[in-house]
This record gives structure tokens, C-alpha cells and sequence, in this order.
């Protein structure tokens, strides 16, 4: 399929050659008839993607924060690597789109194969002739409503929520500030509820548009006239609101809007301007100044928009779908029209051509621009793999033909580059839920072909190790499916999210001998095993002290989602699990946790935790995880005590050994927490036919260690960890 996408680095605007995205529950793929180009949004994007790198990072001083807080964690070479990732990637673009239901994930009754939606959502509604759309994200196109007109619903959808939030009755006096596309569907709305409106603008020549809209009265910001019209206008008394859809970087819209409304007036800013408020005409009038959120009620919340979990009518009536839906109602009835706002159409092929006018590199002035995409090929499901290189070349013995499920950050950044400079592998295919960034890290990592079906590794004659760095809530499905398949698998911790999980990859482990590694990496770092090896074997049981300063992620994070993160101490907490397990050479017998809690009985923060660890040799290992902590302190110190002995690790960068009297201090330098030799162990172990760099029974010991951990804080009592019935 094709989709308009953006390079990020070069600024590049390209027509790319994808595969089709995934299919997933709750939602549908749609193949697109038409995507609007929403001028005002879009040029701000695509002008920053133009900029140089300076010019982005004056732009987004806040990742720059963010890339100077992970060079002094974690040192030049990891930061490059992540930043590298960021850059050497290619962004979709577009959020306003119509086309046909192809197909309908589980969960979703209201859609059908072959039904005609309207489409919303950055990331969702791209201009691409196949998305996949969350069932809040996609609403019905009633009859007699026009594809092309359809596109124009999320635009629609964020002016009827400005409107909403201006509290408009029938008479009222409304002023809008900004003639674009989304003033001009503003006054339609406005005039379809009855209002009386007055329109200003910079350009003077969209006032005749405005007229077509129904403006009751236009006027251009630097006429002499202006504020004496108004006031006859409003017939003394003032706007009773004000709504801005304008998009500038000074702060004439906020102010004008101040001396305009009247008396106890409302204004409400829908557009990017500048908000620099006076406090002359606010506080003397008591102004209610509004920003209106995007397309309403749900926009931003992933539980709405992602989860497809909708907000009871009784208590919020109009959700972003329901003003979707609205506005096509409009359309069906001709109170909103947009053929005379199409000022441009172009088909995805000449996709260039469309941006040169948002930009403005024509004459020619735009207000809705149009893509328009070919009809989908009746009865003909869409390719989901892309070849990228020759097929033919037969790889030289001995190579492990490596295919990756997942390819996010961490994929990009930490497990692919190391991969990439081993010269015994062989990068088969890469598989994501979206073409995109299939594509993207297929061609940054020469890798075969992109898909966004992972069974395509299984059967390419390829591939022999899968590496899977999906979302947590799959990692058990694929892990299984690849293990029934024959291959390796190398899958990021944890290895599931439930004990069930565990018992089915445990049985498929042992049906088919295959290797099976998780991404317990810490074990691997030259500290850690600089540590073991000077311990040795001990005299007795050690106590093992691990302090995370793991930082605050807000609940909304799909991390924190019980159904598809996990939550933190599944997610990560097994990492040191694993650690204690190594440095002790025994077993968890017993855990039990506490959470903090405020002030009650109950437990509230899951992510700030105190974890005892019994094990089996009597070693006790203490885990301090961390979410409330100032992130600028160093994240990681582990400190073990045994046998007359004290060995220290400082953020993987430092450590140091005491014995006897005497401090050795363990090499260090940049932060290694030992990725990429995780990495070369795991393809010398599949290559060479040999077991696990880490043996199963003491992954599978990690992940009901962990799971444990969880029932203990949910009950308030230590739990046994006992593999009697999973191995």
C-alpha cells in the first residue's frame, strides 16, 4: 500500500511503499477513499521536520532535557545509539480520513465488512490506503454523504467541541477569529445552531468564503473599521464568545479577543496562538477564557481511544465520536457543506505537490486539500510482506538467520545494533503492527522484507531465532507460536504476564528443546561478572541489597496497563530478581512485598515497593524499587555482603570489591548493563546448537518470582514461589 510519510531527519516528504498494518482487537482496517490535509497542523508539522537540527531542538527544548539527562546516565555511546533510532526514522502523517471496513477485529459488533466510516486520530487516520482504527476513533457515513465530504469529520469534530465549549444559545453573538478551514466550519456549526456571527481574519480573501459559510458579517484584522463594526454589529453589548481558530505565533488573537467580548463573556481558543493574556480586559471584564481539547471528551485518555471503552452518556454527552457523528449529521442535512471548502484535490501519487501549496510554495491559497487514493481490488486482501533485497543469495553455513517481532525504541536503540555487527547473522524480516516502522527498521538495518504478520518469519525458510520486543501483553502468545514452529526465540523480559502463560511456554520448551532466552541482560555486564567471579564460592549465605531509583510513569502508560504492560514489577522488577538469583547461586523459596500506602491499611503505589527474597541456600536479597525519587540521582545500586566480604555496583558504571581489609575497584567507564553481550552469547548458543546463555528453569523461576511478588502485595502475606506444577 502507500502512505505519505515524513523523514525526520531530512525533512523529506515521500510516497512509501508499506505494508498494510496489523489487524488487532477493537478496532478495523479501512481502506481509504479520501484524507483532508489539515493546513494549519500539518504545515507546523511538516515546517518542523523541515528545520535543521538546531531548528528542532529549538523547537522541542524538552527532548533536548531529555538527551542530555540519558548521556550523563548512561554515556555518549547508548545516547547516540538512542537518539540515532529518533532520527533515522519516517513519520505518518494525517488524521482526518473516510474510506471501507476491509475487516473487523474481535470485540467490535457495530462494523461490518464493506460499511462506509469516517476516521480520526494521529497515527490512526494517516494518509495511507489502509489503516488500522480503534472503534472510538471511527463513526458510520450516513447516506447521501460523500466520501470526500466524510474526510473532512475530524476537522469538523474539533470545531463542533470548540463551539460546545464557547456555551452558545440561540441569538448569541459570536465572534471568530481565524478564517481557515476551521473557522469556516465553525460559523456553519454556529449558524446551524442559531448563533449570529462575525468573522475576522488576516487574509482578506477568505472573507468571501466566509460569506459562503453563512458569516453574518467578515471583516480583515488591519481594516481601519473593525472595532466600530463590531460594535454595531453586537449592538454594544460585545461578543457573548469568542472563538479563536486562528494559528500564529503572536498573541493578536488573545488580546483582540479581550477587548471584543463583552462583560462576563467567554472566549475559547481552538487554534495555536500565542497565549499571552492581558490582564486589562480579562480581569476587568471577568472573562472566562476556555481551551478547547482537540476533538472532545476522550481525545488524549488511551482507555477511550485505544481501549474502545466509552464514557456513559449520563455523564458525558458529547464524547469525540459523538461529535464525529454530529457533524455528519449536519452534512447529511445540508446545514454544513463542504464542496466549496475543497479548494484542492490530488491523488496520493503527487502527495508533493499537495504539500508544496500547504506551505506555501504556490501562488494558490489553500483551505481543504484533499487525497485521494485508488479503489481496493475487489475480494483481494491486502500483501502484508514488502521485499526490501534479493531473496536469492543463499547465507554462508553456519549463519543464524535473525527475524525481529517489534521494533520500537528499545528494539532500534539497544538489541538491533549490536546484531547488526555480528558477522555470522543474517537479518531476515522485521514485523510490526504498522508498515511504518517495519519499513523504517527494515531499511536503516537492511533487513530483508517488512510485515505486519509475524507468521511470515516462521515459514520464510529463513529464519531459525525470532527476537520478540513487542508489547508485554504478547510476548507469551508469539514466544509459544515460535517455539512450536521450531525456532529460537529470544523474547524481552518479562516472558508473560501470567502463570498460565508460564505453563504453556514451559510445555512447549520441553517438547521442542528449542533455546529459549529472556532479556535478563544485567547478569551479563562486565560489573556483574567481574562481581561473581570474585565472590566464588562462598562460605555461607549473602545478604544482597538493590536499591532502583526507577522514576515516576504516569498510570495512562501502556506499561501500566494490567492487560497490556503488566505493570512495573512484572515489567521490570524481574531484572533483579534475576540478579540475586545469579550473584547467589540459589533459588527463591519465599517473597513477600509491601507497596507504600497513604496514610491506610491500603496499598496504593505498586510502583514504589519493598521486596524480601528467601532463598534457597538462606541468602536474603532486599529490592528497593523506586517511582518517587529524583530522577537526576543514578538508578541502580546493588551492594552484597557475605562471607567476610562487600562488592558494590553503582549504576553499571562503577563497582568495587572489599576483602580483608583491602577495596579493589572493579573496571567501569560508560554504563554497560550488558546488552550486547546478552546479545552474542544468545546467536552463539543458537549457532553452535547449545543450551541457553541462561538456563530455563531459572527464567521460569524469574517470572513466577515476579508474579508472586504481586500476589504478596495484593494479599499483604509472603507467598511460596514453587515450580511444581509449571516445570
Amino acid at each position: 500500500m502507500k502512505q505519505i510519510v515524513q523523514n525526520f531527519r531530512t525533512g523529506d516528504l515521500l510516497v512509501e511503499e508499506l505494508p498494510p498494518p496489523a489487524l488487532k482487537p477493537g478496532g478495523v482496517l479501512v481502506h481509504t477513499a479520501y484524507s483532508l490535509i489539515s493546513a494549519g497542523t500539518e504545515r507546523t508539522t511538516v515546517s518542523t521536520g523541515q528545520s535543521s537540527l538546531i531548528g528542532k531542538a529549538l523547537k522541542r527544548p524538552d527532548l533536548v532535557k531529555q538527551v542530555w539527562q540519558t548521556f550523563r546516565r548512561e554515556g555518549f555511546r547508548s545516547t547516540f545509539e538512542k537518539v540515532t533510532a529518533r532520527l533515522d526514522t519516517t513519520k505518518a502523517l494525517g488524521y482526518s480520513s473516510a474510506g471501507v471496513v476491509l475487516e473487523v477485529g474481535d470485540g467490535v459488533d457495530e462494523f461490518r465488512p464493506g460499511d462506509l466510516v469516517a476516521c480520526a486520530g494521529v497515527g490512526y487516520a494517516s494518509h495511507a490506503e489502509v489503516n488500522f482504527v480503534p472503534r472510538n476513533l471511527c463513526v458510520p457515513i450516513p447516506s447521501g454523504v460523500g466520501m470526500d465530504a466524510a474526510a473532512f469529520t475530524t476537522l469538523g469534530a474539533i470545531a463542533m467541541q470548540g463551539v460546545r465549549q464557547a456555551r452558545v444559545e440561540l441569538g448569541s453573538c459570536v465572534l471568530v477569529i481565524g478564517l481557515g478551514l476551521l473557522g469556516q466550519l465553525t460559523i456553519q456549526i454556529l449558524r446551524a445552531a442559531g448563533c449570529r456571527t462575525f468573522g475576522i481574519d488576516v487574509d482578506p480573501g477568505v472573507l468571501a468564503l466566509a460569506k459562503e459559510s453563512g458569516v453574518d458579517e467578515a471583516c480583515a484584522r488591519n481594516e481601519d473599521s473593525l472595532k466600530a463594526r463590531f460594535e454595531t454589529f453586537s449592538r454594544g453589548r460585545g461578543a457573548d464568545a469568542v472563538i479563536i481558530t486562528a494559528s500564529t505565533d503572536k498573541a493578536d488573537p488573545v488580546e483582540l479577543a479581550g477587548e471584543l467580548a463583552r462583560d462576563r463573556g467567554r472566549v475559547v481558543v481552538v487554534g495555536a496562538v500565542k497565549m499571552d493574556i492581558p490582564r486589562e480586559h480579562y480581569f476587568r471584564k471577568e472573562l472566562d477564557l476556555c481551551v478547547s481539547r482537540s476533538y472532545g471528551p476522550g481525545r488524549y485518555d488511551p482507555l477511550y481511544e485505544e481501549g474502545g471503552i466509552d464514557y456513559p452518556i449520563g455523564f458525558v454527552r458529547w464524547t469525540e465520536r459523538r461529535n464525529m457523528e454530529e457533524f455528519l449529521r449536519l452534512v447529511s442535512l445540508g446545514l454544513v457543506k463542504t464542496d466549496f471548502l475543497t479548494s484542492h484535490r490530488f491523488t496520493v501519487e503527487r502527495a508533493q505537490e499537495a504539500y508544496d501549496v500547504i506551505l506555501g510554495k504556490t501562488k494558490e491559497r489553500p483551505c481543504g486539500v484533499l487525497i485521494q487514493y485508488p479503489q481496493a481490488p475487489a475480494g483481494e486482501a491486502p500483501k502484508r510482506k514488502l521485499l526490501l533485497a534479493s531473496t536469492a543469495a543463499r547465507p554462508k553455513p553456519g549463519t543464524v538467520g535473525v527475524g525481529f517481532v517489534g521494533a520500537g525504541n528499545f528494539a532500534t536503540a539497544t538489541l538491533l545494533p549490536p546484531l547488526k555487527e555480528l558477522s555470522n547473522v543474517n537479518l531476515t524480516g522485521v514485523v510490526t503492527s504498522t508498515g511504518l516502522s517495519g519499513k523504517n527498521t527494515a531499511k536503516r538495518f537492511k533487513f530483508e522484507y517488512c510485515s505486519s504478520d509475524f507468521r511470515d518469519l516462521l515459514t520464510d525458510g529463513k529464519t531459525n531465532a525470532v527476537f520478540v520486543a513487542t508489547r508485554h501483553n504478547l510476548h507469551a502468545a508469539v514466544t509459544l507460536e515460535v517455539l512450536n514452529a521450531r525456532a529460537a526465540v529470544f523474547v524481552e523480559k518479562p516472558l508473560c504476564l501470567s502463570e498460565e502463560e508460564l505453563r504453556e511456554i514451559a510445555a512447549a520448551h520441553t517438547a521442542h528443546d528449542q533455546v529459549l532466552m529472556v532479556g535478563f541482560n544485567r547478569r551479563f555486564s562486565p560489573l556483574a561478572q567481574a562481581l561473581k567471579q570474585r565472590i566464588g564460592k562462598r562460605g555461607g549465605p549473602a545478604c544482597i541489597n538493590y536499591r532502583i531509583n526507577a522514576g515516576f510513569i504516569p498510570k495512562d502508560s501502556w506499561i501500566q496497563d494490567p492487560n497490556e504492560g503488566g505493570g512495573r514489577i512484572l515489567g521490570e522488577v524481574c531484572h533483579f530478581v534475576d540478579m540475586i538469583q545469579f550473584l547467589t547461586d540459589a533459588e527463591p523459596v519465599r517473597v513477600f512485598a509491601e507497596t507504600v500506602s497513604s496514610g491506610s491499611e491500603k496499598q496504593t503505589d505498586a510502583d514504589t515497593i519493598q521486596i524480601i527474597l528467601k532463598m534457597s541456600d538462606g541468602s536474603v536479597g532486599q529490592i528497593t524499587y523506586l517511582a518517587v525519587g529524583d530522577t537526576s540521582f543514578p538508578k541502580e545500586r546493588l551492594e552484597y555482603f557475605g562471607d567476610k566480604t562487600v562488592g558494590v555496583i553503582d549504576d553499571y558504571k562503577t563497582g568495587s570489591f572489599t576483602r580483608d581489609g583491602k577495596t579493589e575497584t572493579l573496571k567501569g567507564g560508560a554504563q554497560d548493563k550488558g546488552h550486547r553481550t546478552e546479545i552474542q552469547a544468545f546467536i552463539k548458543a543458537v549457532a553452535e546448537g547449545k543450551e541457553s546463555p541462561i538456563p530455563f528453569r531459572s527464567i521460569a523461576l524469574t517470572t513466577l518470582t515476579t508474579l508472586k511478588i504481586v500476589e504478596s502485595y495484593s494479599t499483604g502475606m509472603p507467598v511460596r514461589v514453587d515450580l511444581n506444577g509449571i516445570l
